[in-house]
């Protein structure tokens, strides 16, 4: 099981921890069901790039990053050496910690 905390780069936003949080969804999925809004709009297979975050800890928790995905990681706002898109960070089995910073989405709102 993992504990997994959502930091928002948005002002006003908290940081929200989820504990007990069972390996085999996506960092998408999960603050999908928790009403984080984070941007998906391929529907969340690895054909976009608007749910880029960062992982800030816990790289080792979730899939590898592929090559398509880095295709698309190089097309977001702000791309850092931690980012990835949420859609392919997929837990794996294993407990740990999990820290992601989601990017300021309100620069999205006119699209």
């Amino acid at each position: 099981m993992y504990t997994i905390t959502y930091q928002f780069e948005q002002k006003g936003l908290e940081p929200v921890t989820f504990n007990e949080v069972e390996p085999g969804q996506s960092l998408l999925e999960l603050a999908l069901k928790n009403d984080i809004d984070l941007h998906h709009n391929c529907g969340g297979v690895c054909a976009c790039s608007t749910c880029h975050l960062y992982l800030e800890e816990g790289q080792d928790f979730v899939e590898e990053l592929s090559d398509r995905e880095e295709d698309f990681i190089d097309r977001a706002v702000n791309p850092r050496l931690n980012s990835r898109l949420g859609c392919q960070c997929v837990l794996q089995e294993g407990s740990g910690r999990i820290v992601v910073t989601l990017p300021d989405q309100t620069q999205f709102l006119g699209e």
